[in-house]
């Protein structure tokens, strides 16, 4: 079984706040104590957080959901009730997430990246809460609020300095196992690699960074073939991006394509899926020089060569004898220097946050109306709406908001039903 996942669906809900108290002071010698009851504690929220120390979502394919922990109950004395505390949900950096239509919430890029994914309920207030110069004994009381719970669909681009690029079985993993401490699936034949590889690579003067073996792309990777989305997501972070072309092609008996016909259909792969990708520092590199018709005779591959289909290659590299390879990880290393010198200092990660709603009117297929919205369903959660003075305290809530006139406007006739929550008025002008 895979220890690796890069999307799942994750399922988070808030906890739910808890109801203030309906109470009133009893002392010795005191008549008519006045209101004192607590406000419910709030739910806590649920966090999303990047976290380096997390590899994959993995934690999340069999246990998808999320629970934060629920609010107290208010007491009488005043008593708040305790707030449910917040729950962190690590994730990898570089985890992307999308609501269930596939619109993009937030990118949690780096280390300590925070977004909200389901904030708890508010808690209710107590009577004590409502006492005014009007209203000397209120006996009511709100309640609390549900949590908010929402399907998510997480998606993992791996960060990297540099990407192994290339066609199956070209040797992207002998090489990064040679050049890191990283220790993948290493055989003879497609698709050994079904899951990306890091790396890191260090220099002798203590310079480093990160490599990342890219499963193998085809023909048509970008339209999806040989799950091509789920490979080429990994690319689109990558600083640098190295071409590996296989040099063995025809000695080997492989059906790899000649060199510069592979060079080009990974380039077309590449714009297909993300145009901006080429705009990225890039090299091509022949991979396999042990086994080529035309072995690479030098001992450190440091220089150019032409293959004979007119493919300019940066380097000529062999993973199994080492021929090439510490010219290549300097290379490499000169263009991540170069590309990280032009980033700008990160100054918060994106988030992409709907606009936070009052409430809307919305037309029920039986003719009814519905106010939704959290504020008005907010107005109406008080703990006994049989009260006549509860019912008097919503009623100037939501006319505080404005509901009774977008009802009128949404053509709302005397006698209509109008839902809030989980209530039912009849609708009345004035």
């Amino acid at each position: 079984m895979s220890g690796f996942v890069d999307e799942c669906q994750l399922n988070v809900r808030g906890g739910d706040g808890g109801a203030g108290c309906v109470a009133f002071r009893r002392e010795a010698h005191v008549a008519k104590g006045g209101p004192d009851g607590g406000d419910g504690g709030s739910g806590g929220s649920i966090w999303l957080v990047a976290d380096r120390n997390v590899a994959s979502l993995l934690a999340f394919r069999d246990h998808p959901h999320r629970r934060a922990p629920n609010g107290t109950h208010g007491q009488g004395k005043k008593k708040h009730g305790a707030g449910g505390d917040d729950l962190i949900v690590y994730v990898p950096e570089g985890t992307v997430v999308l609501d269930r239509d596939g619109h993009v919430l937030a990118d949690l890029v780096t280390k300590g990246d925070r977004w909200l994914a389901a904030a708890g309920g508010r808690g209710g207030k107590g009577n004590a809460r409502f006492l005014s110069n009007r209203r000397r004994a209120p006996s009511f009381a709100e309640q609390g609020e549900l949590g908010e719970e929402q399907w998510l669909n997480l998606e993992l681009k791996l960060m990297a300095d540099v990407a192994l690029v290339g066609f199956p079985n070209v040797g992207k993993s002998t090489l990064i196992s040679r050049v890191s401490a990283a220790k993948p699936k290493i055989a003879d034949y497609p698709f050994t690699t079904l899951e990306p590889n890091l790396g890191v690579v260090r220099l002798d003067d203590g310079y480093e960074y990160v490599v990342a073996d890219i499963p193998g792309l085809i023909e048509g990777a970008s339209e999806g073939k040989g799950l091509g989305h789920r490979f080429l997501r990994h690319i689109e972070r990558a600083r640098v991006l190295v071409l590996l072309i296989d040099l063995a092609g025809g000695v080997t008996g492989s059906t790899a394509e000649a060199p510069a016909v592979q060079a080009q259909v990974l380039l077309d792969e590449l714009a297909a899926y993300e145009p901006d990708l080429l705009d990225r520092p890039r090299m091509i590199i022949g991979s396999r020089s042990d086994l080529a018709s035309e072995p690479d005779q030098s001992t450190d591959g440091d220089t150019s060569f032409t293959t004979e289909d007119g493919l300019t290659l940066d380097l000529r590299i062999s993973a199994v004898t080492g021929a090439g390879l510490p010219r290549l990880t300097g290379l490499m290393a000169d263009l991540v220097r170069e590309a990280r010198s032009f980033e700008p200092e990160p100054e918060g990660f994106i988030v992409h946050r709907p606009i936070a709603e009052g409430f809307r009117i919305e037309r029920e297929d039986d003719g009814s109306y519905r106010v939704v919205g959290r504020q008005a369903e907010r107005a109406v959660a008080l703990s006994d709406l049989t009260n006549l003075e509860a019912l008097d305290f919503a009623h100037g809530r939501l006319k505080k908001l404005g509901v009774d006139k977008a009802l009128a406007r949404a053509g709302a006739q005397e006698g209509d039903i109008v839902r809030i929550g989980g209530l039912n008025f009849q609708y009345e002008e004035d």
